[in-house]
């Protein structure tokens, strides 16, 4: 069996328990519409339901429809509209049609006669509310859903190997773009060589990349793309990450210009204790203990650099200076979604597990199971207005803010890999790197 119809059992094993447990008897999930921006006629960009591209590799296909029906084979309405306007869905291919039972459609309305023998009063209906259409009324039953999106944080063998094909996609475009840097070369225009070293187009990255020189750096979403090279490029940050069949790659890395010693050195630093962290993915973990550990190695780094002096790393760590140099979350899931689902679950029927006190954007407060893939990424940040606090702060004095000074023309550092929790007693598997070497 190849690994796609495995995974396809499995979740139809999955879906199949679930509707039980919750007392359902069949489960319609819709791929989503199209959007169109107010008072236009101009669609924005289609996101698959992300339920629906679980089951099947199509990412592009709005207006469409699947059931699962216990010990049946699943049923696809597929939409391929006779459209002039635009290039329709191509003829359905591939290794899932033969998995599934396939209904053609050519209108958005038809799914619903084509799905009418499913309809029960214990059909549970999966997708945006603007999907629905007479009969076809989206109620995302809590219950269900808690299940299905505690399961999808393992992922099938089928998955890590799409997770895996995202980051050989993902690399040529990471370096691609630190080529341009070293050429001088503005955000715009590295950020096009990403793109044409991945394959990619903006329409069809996981997300919009971030891609920042010299301070722009310390904006952490920086949403901008200058089309003029700054007069000196001194370091360069880019999150970028690619996509393959719905699954994601996320992945940030920093470099130094040449000549920019005390920075590159930074890096290193940074470097060495990323790996220290990915080596912390180990199966029962909890991930919170993770996030907490990157502070206790940010504040080795701070030590090390001369930025904080005349305090413990455990003093750092427990007076917050730590803080305002690393403001986010270690990581996140990562999957069919860049920020996965079920990130904050207590367990398979709901409950919230709680950050952290005092870290409230760390998006992943789950022990980790064999199957998950994380995000690990660790950053070190010059952000003024973070820093315009640490200034007016009793630790101001054990701050050398000739260094941060120094430090602050670079923005900042993150270094992010993508990495799969094993079997007890088994080392990570960087994806990330793995594609690298």
């Amino acid at each position: 069996m190849s690994l796609y119809l495995d995974h396809l059992a499995t979740l139809q094993r999955h879906a199949e328990s679930a509707l039980e447990r919750t007392g359902h008897d069949t489960l319609l999930i819709a791929s989503g519409i199209e959007k169109y921006a107010f008072l236009d006629d101009r669609p924005y960009l289609f996101q698959a339901n992300p339920h629906f591209k679980h089951w099947l590799p199509l990412t592009n296909h709005p207006h469409s429809w699947l059931a699962v029906r216990p010990g049946k084979k699943p049923r696809v309405v597929y939409y391929q509209p006779d459209d002039y306007w635009h290039v329709p869905p191509s003829a359905p291919s591939g290794e899932w049609v033969d998995a599934v039972e396939l209904v053609v459609i050519r209108e958005p309305e038809e799914a619903a006669a084509a799905l009418a023998d499913c309809i029960t009063p214990r059909t549970a209906i999966l997708g945006e509310a603007d999907a629905a259409l007479p009969g076809l009324t989206p109620n995302n039953p809590e219950a269900l859903l808690n299940l299905l999106h505690w399961a999808r944080g393992v992922k099938s063998p089928y998955e890590l190997e799409q997770m895996r094909a995202a980051q050989r996609r993902a690399v040529p475009g990471h370096n691609a773009a630190r080529a341009a840097f070293l050429r001088g070369e503005s955000e715009a225009a590295i950020h096009r060589a990403y793109l044409v070293a991945t394959g990619h187009t903006d329409r069809d990255l996981p997300y919009s990349n971030i891609v920042g020189l010299n301070e722009h750096a310390a904006v952490l979403h920086y949403q901008y793309q200058d089309e003029s090279p700054p007069a000196e490029s001194r370091s360069f940050l880019i999150d970028a990450g690619a996509q393959v069949n719905g699954y994601a790659s996320d992945i940030t890395r920093t470099w130094a210009a040449p000549g920019h010693d005390e920075f590159a050195a930074l890096i290193a630093a940074m470097e060495r204790e990323q790996l220290g962290l990915v080596d912390e993915v180990r199966e029962g973990v909890d991930y919170r203990n993770i996030h907490l550990s990157t502070h206790r190695r940010i504040a080795r780094v701070l030590r090390e650099a001369g930025i904080v002096n005349g305090m413990s790393d455990e003093a750092m760590v427990a007076e917050g200076v730590t803080k305002p140099f690393f403001p986010h979350g270690i990581g996140h899931l990562l999957g069919l979604l860049v920020h996965d689902v079920g990130g904050f679950m207590a367990s398979e029927d709901g409950g919230v597990a709680d950050k952290p006190e005092g870290h409230r954007y760390l998006r992943l407060t789950r022990p980790l199971q064999a199957g998950m893939v994380v995000t690990i990424e660790p950053g070190l940040y010059f952000i003024p207005t973070l820093l315009r606090g640490l200034r007016a702060s009793p630790h101001a004095a054990q701050v050398d803010w000739d260094v941060v000074d120094r430090l602050s023309r670079y923005g900042g550092i993150r270094i992010e890999d993508d990495v799969a929790c094993r079997a007890a007693g088994e080392a990570p598997e960087n994806l990330t790197r793995d594609a690298f070497a």
